[in-house]
């Protein structure tokens, strides 16, 4: 077999380097994705914790009898309810998907 000329050569290269910046746009664009749901898991808990906050806020303004509406604390108290229920399902599915991935064999 001769020897590859250096027309060959040269094109080979410049497929490899097309190649390798086509992995690395990837690899950037998996970064971005993984970064924008990391951020919206945190988002998701802190708006809970705001919920609950709101919610024990409420329970100690009644206790003391500053509040003059029961219904705001029952909607404080839904609205963390709900809130802790959907970030703890979040939660588990990732979760779940986690032990899927350690458990798949290559």
């Amino acid at each position: 077999m001769p020897a590859p000329s250096i027309h060959e050569l040269r094109n080979n290269s410049i497929t490899q380097s097309h190649q390798v910046g086509k992995n690395s746009n990837r690899v950037e664009e998996k970064r971005d994705m993984f970064g924008a749901i990391f951020g919206a898991a945190l988002n998701n808990v802190n708006t809970t914790n705001k919920y609950l906050s709101d919610a024990e806020n409420e329970e100690i303004k009644l206790a003391m009898g500053q509040a003059t509406s029961t219904h705001d604390l029952a909607i404080a108290l839904q609205k963390a309810s709900t809130a802790l229920q959907y970030t703890v399902t979040v939660k588990n599915a990732f979760m779940e998907a986690y032990r899927s991935l350690i458990n798949m064999q290559i």
